[in-house]
């Protein structure tokens, strides 16, 4: 238990360069890793599982009595975003359907299961983030098909009834499996299983990026003019969320905890299940705009959480008092 403590640890320090050095094992790999790809929704399945078993059903009162902040997230997440994407790429590339529906894909798909991480780093208010991202995994089989529909249309081939059947069996249900450990254990596994699988998980994020990256190798192996600028437009958006998300709760003046949650669960996404989308349901071209995102995506949680602790003071208070406060 202690050795896999201390790789856990390891593993936490170096998350900024975890995803970005797998897209670059992908990419090299190329089609030595693309025979694999079947096995990337297991692995997030399970990566899923692991997350989710810090969190019971408590969680939800506590925030739906509560539940502006949870909705802002949500409409940042859901509404502002893939809006601000749509025309963004519309813009940049209103004759590439693929690389459009990239961009829309990226935005769509639910928050990241990390940003729970970066929370806890910066004293945001837990119960929320922890809740924000059952929720919006849980609406995810409904809200990313929906939300494809509503800004493409049928501009693009997509089987609806396929994709939401993979993002319930590689996301709910292994929430609702760990969740339902949690609630059955009144809370031990939190202590008891969930540390052991912490390491194996993100090795597993690890593993999904660079399977999937092996797949737009083709895209991302000749390093030109082109991919340059639309790396930079994904950077671009990503900061954008963020700082929506921390503009957002500053407006509506909640306290710190909750403007930190906002910050992290407004920029991060879920771009694992993204990519696994992305190369299941789409030509490899769509998922080209998702794994650029990866390349950034830990870096820049690290750059907010600097940022929140110059404009945002840290409480005199522990840890634990700041994961109590409360939403609104």
């Amino acid at each position: 238990m202690d050795t896999l403590a201390r790789v856990n640890k390891m593993l936490e320090k170096i998350m900024p360069l975890l995803t970005p050095s797998s897209v670059v094992i992908g990419v090299l790999a190329g089609s030595h890793l693309q025979p694999y790809a079947f096995l990337s929704p297991w692995v997030f399945a399970f990566m899923t599982f692991a997350g989710s078993l810090g969190s019971g059903f408590k969680e939800f009162a506590k925030v739906l009595a509560r539940p502006f902040p949870l909705i802002a997230n949500l409409l940042i997440l859901h509404a502002l975003m893939p809006l601000v994407a749509w025309g963004t790429a519309s813009l940049f590339y209103p004759e590439d359907i693929h690389i459009v529906t990239g961009f829309i894909l990226a935005a769509l798909i639910p928050t990241g299961i990390t940003s729970f991480l970066w929370s806890s780093i910066y004293m945001g208010n837990i119960a929320l983030t922890l809740s924000i991202i059952l929720i919006d995994t849980m609406l995810s089989p409904f809200v990313v098909p929906l939300g494809m529909s509503l800004f493409l249309g049928a501009k693009v081939e997509m089987d609806m009834a396929l994709m939401m059947q993979g993002l319930f069996f590689m996301i709910v249900l292994p929430s609702l499996l760990g969740m339902l450990l949690n609630q059955v254990t009144a809370g031990k596994v939190k202590t008891t299983l969930a540390p052991k699988l912490a390491p194996f998980s993100k090795l597993g994020m690890g593993v999904v990026v660079a399977i999937n990256s092996s797949v737009v190798a083709p895209y991302l192996s000749t390093l030109d003019s082109r991919l340059i600028g639309m790396a930079g437009v994904v950077l671009l958006l990503a900061m954008i969320g963020y700082l929506m998300g921390w503009l957002i709760a500053k407006c509506c003046k909640w306290d710190r905890g909750v403007i930190v949650t906002l910050t992290f669960n407004s920029g991060m996404r879920n771009i694992s299940a993204g990519a696994v989308m992305a190369t299941a349901y789409f030509p490899p071209a769509v998922a080209l705009p998702v794994v650029l995102g990866m390349l950034f995506q830990q870096t820049l949680a690290s750059t907010f959480g600097k940022f929140l602790e110059i404009v945002e003071k840290r409480p005199a208070q522990s840890l634990e008092a700041g994961h109590d406060q409360k939403a609104g």
